[in-house]
């Protein structure tokens, strides 16, 4: 008989069936190429392509999007697995995730139509755009900025330390919208790769996962529709998201 406080943390068995075909795949067809792109320091498309085919590159959208619907746990497995046999390759599902997630929480019906199901179908990839060598861990100090001109907004800044900056289709940003609120009026949006003013500067060092080095984006007067922001004056207490423009 089994203890039933320990049972509440136990996997399904839909979880550990999914923790054995994820493994089963990260070691056939990951494993194989880990100290290669480790040592060469370049982007794990073999396991992007095996994970893509056996849908397991962001298993969290939801099926209205034409993704697998998993919950976090399923996420966790999957990112997990692949992790034991190449750190560099479980950033394609993580980073799919951490990129998505700011859309699914905030995000309109129509951005989420627009951008998702590229996603799902392996047909693009998300990157999170944040961080900036002068603010550091201290999101409310970024300098990127963004100012609504007519039916655009204009975004002007460097974003860093970008995981798959360059390789990425979308890319979810953060930008300070209204000055005068403080950590309060900053605001997210989704830019792609192709939009023009958007440039991704050469991929620094990584000590840890060579594969996929953080890169640098830079935004001069780069133009988006009003339809590719959201969650304006986001409240201070969201420590990550919604994100910004990052390629890395």
């Amino acid at each position: 008989m089994g203890d039933p406080d320990f049972d509440t943390y136990r996997l399904t068995d839909e979880h550990l069936m999914l923790r054995e075909a994820v493994r089963r795949l990260a070691e056939d067809k990951i494993a194989p190429y880990a100290a290669e792109v480790d040592e060469d320091a370049r982007f794990p498309q073999e396991a992007h392509d095996a994970l893509v085919q056996a849908g397991f590159h962001a298993v969290h959208i939801p099926e209205q999007y034409g993704g697998a619907g998993a919950d976090a746990i399923a996420a966790a497995v999957v990112i997990e697995e692949v992790a034991r046999v190449c750190a560099s390759s479980s950033l394609i599902p993580a980073v799919n995730k951490l990129g998505t997630m700011p859309l699914l929480l905030s995000a309109s019906d129509e951005l989420k139509k627009q951008v998702l199901p590229p996603v799902a179908a392996g047909e693009a990839m998300f990157s999170y755009a944040l961080s900036e060598r002068e603010a550091g861990s201290d999101a409310a100090a970024m300098r990127t900025r963004a100012v609504r001109d007519g039916e655009h907004w204009v975004l002007n800044g460097t974003k860093c330390w970008i995981t798959n900056a360059g390789v990425s289709t979308y890319y979810t940003v953060m930008a300070v919208t209204e000055p005068s609120a403080g950590p309060r009026g900053i605001s997210a949006f989704v830019v792609h790769r192709d939009d023009p003013g958007l440039a991704s500067a050469p991929r620094s060092a990584s000590s840890a996962s060579r594969a996929a080095p953080p890169a640098r984006s830079t935004s001069r007067t780069a133009r988006f529709p009003l339809t590719a922001s959201w969650a304006s004056r986001a409240p201070a207490s969201r420590p990550r998201w919604p994100p910004w423009t990052t390629l890395g």
